[in-house]
C-alpha cells in the first residue's frame, strides 16, 4: 500500500526520485545498521581503480564505490599510523589527549620492550566501540591495533568483543617460522591466546571478519576490519604477483599486495550479501595516512607528499562510505571529511543522541549526506605535531614549519600544491595562524617527548616529495 499511495502521490506532488528517498528512509528506521569499517595502511591515494587507476585490479572496492559514495576530499587527523588512528577511533583530535605521536626515537627503538607497550590511547577516552556497545552492537576488531601494546590498551578491554590481530604496527603476511621478532608483533585471538595463522595474513582477516558477521548476522554489528596492508614489509603471494607481469619491484608487490586487500573485502561482501544483511549495512573504506612512497611504492597523484607530511599526499585519502537502504548510488561529496566523523556519524546511525557526546570534533554526516544540511561539515580542520602544523579553512590552506617560513595554498585550484601564495596574501597567512594558535592553546602536551631526529625526518621529507608524483597510469 505504502509503494502504491507513494507511486500516486509522487506523480501528482514530488519531484522524481522522492519517493525512492522516502522509501529508503522508511526501510532505514526499521533496524539499527550494521557496520563495517575496512581500513587499510599506507596505502597510495590513486592506487584503486575507483580513484583513476587502470593499473591496480580492485573490482570489489570499484563495485563498493560504485554502489555507494565517494568522497573527493576525505582526509585523516594525523599523517602517521597511531596518532591517526586515535583520532579516528575517538572522533577527537588526538592532540586533545597529548597522542601527536607513538613511534618516539628513543622509546621504540629501545631495547626495553616496556617503555614501548607504555605509549598507548589513554584510558578515559572513550572509542566507537564503547559507543556502539551502548546502543546494543556486537563489536570486533581483526587486524592492527597499534594503540597500545599493555595489556590495559587492550582491544577487549576498549569496548571490542572480539580480537583477532596483532597489537604493534606491522608484522609479517606469511607465518613466522620460529618466535617472531617481538611481542607486538605475535597474532592473538581475544586476549593472550597467541597462534600464527595459515597462508597469506590479508586473506585470513577477511575471512574471521565474514566468520564474525554469520555468528552475528541476528543482531546488530560493528566490525572493525584494520588491514596492515599495504604497509611494509613488501610480502605477496606468487599468484598475486603474477597478476602484474608488466610491473616490477616494489611497484609490483604493492600491486599484488592491493589486490589481495580487495579480495579480502570482497569475501566481506559476499557474506554480507549471502546473509541478506547488504542493504542496511554501512561499509565505509579508507585509509590511515597518505601513501609512503619511497617505502612501498605507493602512488599519490595528483597529490603533493607522503606519509609523515601535511601536503596533501600525507593527510588525505581514499574515503567511501556505502549504505544502500539511505545512500544514492554512485555519488559523490565535494566537501572535506575526516575520520575523526566516523564516530558521531555511526553512533547517530545506531539511533543514538550525537547532541549528548561530550569532547567529540568530529561530526555526524548523515545530514550532509543525504542532503538534509548543504553547508560544508568542516569550515576548519587543523593537523599539528610538535612545531609543525596545517589548517585548512575553507579553501585555503596553511602549513607551518619550524625552519622556513609558513606556505599558503588555494586547494580549490591548487590540489598539487605547486603555487605557494604566502607572499601575495599576507593577510589569510596572519589569519590562519592565529587559528592554528587559537586551537593549539587548547591541547594538550605530548605525553611523549619528540625527539628533533623525528623532526627533521619529516621535514626532509616534505622537501624530497615536493613535487606531485608521476602518475604510474
Amino acid at each position: 500500500m505504502r509503494k502504491l499511495v507513494c507511486a500516486i502521490v509522487s506523480s501528482l506532488l514530488l519531484p522524481l526520485g522522492a519517493c525512492a528517498q522516502i522509501n529508503k528512509t522508511d526501510q532505514s528506521s526499521e533496524k539499527q545498521p550494521n557496520i563495517v569499517l575496512l581500513f587499510a595502511d599506507d596505502a597510495g591515494y590513486a592506487d584503486f581503480g575507483f580513484q583513476g587507476s587502470s593499473v591496480m585490479k580492485t573490482p570489489h572496492l570499484d563495485a563498493l564505490a560504485e554502489n555507494g559514495m565517494v568522497f573527493t576530499q576525505g582526509y585523516v587527523t594525523d599523517a602517521t599510523c597511531g596518532p591517526s588512528r586515535a583520532g579516528l577511533i575517538t572522533g577527537r583530535y588526538q592532540q586533545n589527549f597529548g597522542y601527536q605521536e607513538i613511534n618516539v626515537p628513543g622509546f621504540m627503538s629501545s631495547s626495553s620492550k616496556y617503555l614501548a607497550d607504555d605509549m598507548g590511547l589513554p584510558l578515559e577516552e572513550v572509542t566507537i566501540a564503547d559507543r556502539l556497545k551502548s546502543k546494543g552492537y556486537k563489536t570486533a576488531v581483526f587486524g592492527k591495533w597499534h594503540l597500545g601494546n599493555a595489556d590495559r590498551f587492550h582491544p577487549l578491554n576498549r569496548g571490542f568483543d572480539e580480537f583477532y590481530g596483532f597489537r604493534g604496527g606491522l608484522r609479517n603476511y606469511f607465518p613466522y617460522e620460529g618466535k617472531p621478532p617481538h611481542h607486538d608483533h605475535k597474532l592473538e585471538r581475544n586476549m593472550g591466546v597467541f597462534e600464527e595463522h595459515e597462508g597469506y595474513l590479508t586473506d585470513v582477516l577477511g575471512e574471521e571478519a565474514a566468520n564474525f558477521i554469520e555468528r552475528n548476522k541476528d543482531e546488530p554489528f560493528f566490525v572493525f576490519l584494520s588491514f596492515n596492508a599495504v604497509h611494509t614489509p613488501m610480502d605477496a603471494t606468487e599468484e598475486d604477483l603474477a597478476l602484474y607481469p608488466d610491473l616490477d619491484g616494489k611497484r609490483q608487490q604493492v600491486a599484488a599486495m592491493t589486490t589481495a586487500l580487495d579480495r579480502a573485502t570482497g569475501t566481506v561482501m559476499s557474506k554480507l550479501k549471502e546473509l541478506g544483511l547488504e542493504e542496511n549495512t554501512i561499509v565505509v573504506f579508507t585509509n590511515d595516512n597518505g601513501g609512503p612512497t619511497d617505502k612501498n611504492a605507493s602512488n599519490n597523484f595528483p597529490l603533493a607528499g607522503s606519509k609523515s607530511n601535511h601536503l596533501e599526499g600525507g593527510i588525505r585519502v581514499p574515503y567511501l562510505i556505502s549504505w544502500p537502504a539511505m545512500i544514492e548510488a554512485g555519488s559523490k561529496f565535494d566537501f572535506p571529511v575526516s575520520t575523526m566523523d566516523f564516530l558521531p556519524t555511526f553512533y547517530a546511525a545506531a539511533g543514538g543522541d550525537v547532541s549528548t557526546i561530550e569532547n567529540v570534533d568530529g561530526v555526524d554526516i548523515l545530514p550532509f549526506i543525504t542532503g538534509k544540511n548543504n553547508d560544508r561539515p568542516h569550515q576548519t580542520l587543523f593537523w599539528k605535531k610538535d612545531v609543525r602544523a596545517a589548517v585548512r579553512d575553507g579553501d585555503w590552506k596553511l602549513i607551518r614549519m619550524p625552519d622556513r617560513p609558513a606556505e599558503l595554498y588555494n586547494l580549490k585550484e591548487d590540489i598539487a600544491e605547486q603555487n605557494n601564495l604566502a607572499h601575495k596574501h599576507p593577510e589569510i597567512v596572519e589569519k590562519l595562524f592565529k587559528k592554528i594558535y587559537e586551537w593549539e592553546l587548547k591541547q594538550e602536551r605530548p605525553l611523549w617527548t619528540l625527539k628533533q631526529q623525528f623532526e627533521d625526518y619529516d621535514i626532509s621529507r616534505m622537501d624530497q616529495y615536493r613535487e606531485p608524483p608521476v602518475s604510474a597510469d
